[in-house]
């Protein structure tokens, strides 16, 4: 595999490194977010970015009826405005289908007590329930809530379109979240009304094209972040030799990412780029740590929680191996399917 940049690649990344080098974290990431509309690597993705061009917007587009995409995506690529997925932070990586089968919708409640439930009213579909951990779902202007619908027997999961300033009865509350680029809320949804999105039909599989998208995004981060890390820690500990072993992981770990970009049709290979990205970020992490060093060892920690923070909403890593397996059939589909459903 040939990873190497183009000179207009090249180009390209220095001046977002520039740009985000320039960016304090936490400082005006919505302008941020309004001046880049894709992927970025070596500062934590704004909130809209991951939420809304990464999550969202993709599920809009490949689900939304004609009218609801020219009507919605405009402004959302344009910046002008943020969307939400809107799946309880506990089931986001089912859902995503990186860490077990989407199919069945039990991530959603699965016609049981829990989740969002959806029925349909005098004047439309009415939405009514809870999720938390909603990234983003304190501030997005649009929520694309992921609700189940039909009763236990029949029921099957659906996507439903809100306008959370204009939704009555619809409440969100901003959670404490150890890392700011991941913000999060509880929404309770009391009667909500909610717009179909699209025919209702392909919802898992869309939800899996978006996941596989969100784990190479989220991979490449955490080795942008891991390997800005690294560099100052090298030079307070006299060179590399002392972090040898997180340089050799944070280098596998971008291979894995670079691999899926070239080869998308590998199916776990974004699944086990983010299980790399995650584990090489933490162990950077702790070894500079181990290494001190004031501003630095205080960066560490807060990438450490970063990590934390991707594993509970993304993985754990742990559970993303064993959907790679799972997905890549390396060993049989029984043994591995069975780790991933009891990992479940």
């Amino acid at each position: 595999m040939d990873a190497a940049f183009t000179a207009e690649q090249d180009a390209i990344r220095r001046t977002l490194h520039e740009l985000l080098d320039a960016t304090a974290p936490g400082e005006h990431r919505r302008e941020l977010w309004c001046r880049l509309t894709e992927g970025l690597e070596r500062a934590p993705l704004a909130p809209p970015l991951l939420t809304t061009d990464v999550l969202a917007a993709p599920l809009l587009a490949a689900l939304g009826t004609e009218e609801q995409r020219a009507t919605l995506l405009p402004d959302l690529v344009a910046g002008h405005s943020s969307a939400a997925l809107a799946v309880s932070g506990a089931a986001l990586s089912v859902a995503l289908g990186l860490t077990g089968d989407n199919a069945d919708g039990g991530w959603a409640g699965g016609g049981r007590s829990g989740g969002v439930q959806a029925r349909r009213g005098e004047k439309g579909w009415v939405l009514y329930g809870q999720a938390e951990q909603v990234l983003d779902g304190h501030s997005a202007d649009l929520l694309l809530v992921a609700a189940h619908t039909g009763g236990f027997a029949r029921g099957r999961v659906l996507l439903f379109l809100v306008r959370a300033k204009e939704a009555v009865g619809l409440a969100r509350v901003r959670q404490t979240a150890a890392e700011e680029a991941r913000p999060q809320a509880t929404l309770q949804l009391r009667y909500v009304d909610g717009e179909l999105l699209g025919s209702g039909e392909g919802v898992a599989e869309a939800l899996g094209t978006v996941g596989r998208t969100a784990a190479v995004v989220l991979a490449a981060e955490a080795v942008g972040v891991a390997e800005r890390l690294l560099a100052p820690a090298a030079d307070r500990a006299g060179g590399r030799v002392r972090l040898a072993e997180a340089y050799a992981a944070v280098e596998a770990a971008r291979s894995a990412a670079y691999r899926t970009v070239w080869h998308p049709a590998d199916a776990s290979g974004g699944v086990l780029a983010l299980a790399q990205g995650l584990e090489a970020l933490r162990t950077a992490a702790t070894e500079v740590m181990r290494v001190g060093g004031g501003d630095g060892a205080r960066e560490a920690r807060d990438c450490f929680a970063r990590a934390a923070a991707d594993e509970v909403l993304f993985g754990p890593v742990e559970r993303l191996r064993a959907r790679a397996v799972e997905v890549s059939g390396a060993f049989g589909r029984t043994e591995a399917g069975a780790a991933g459903r009891e990992a479940v």
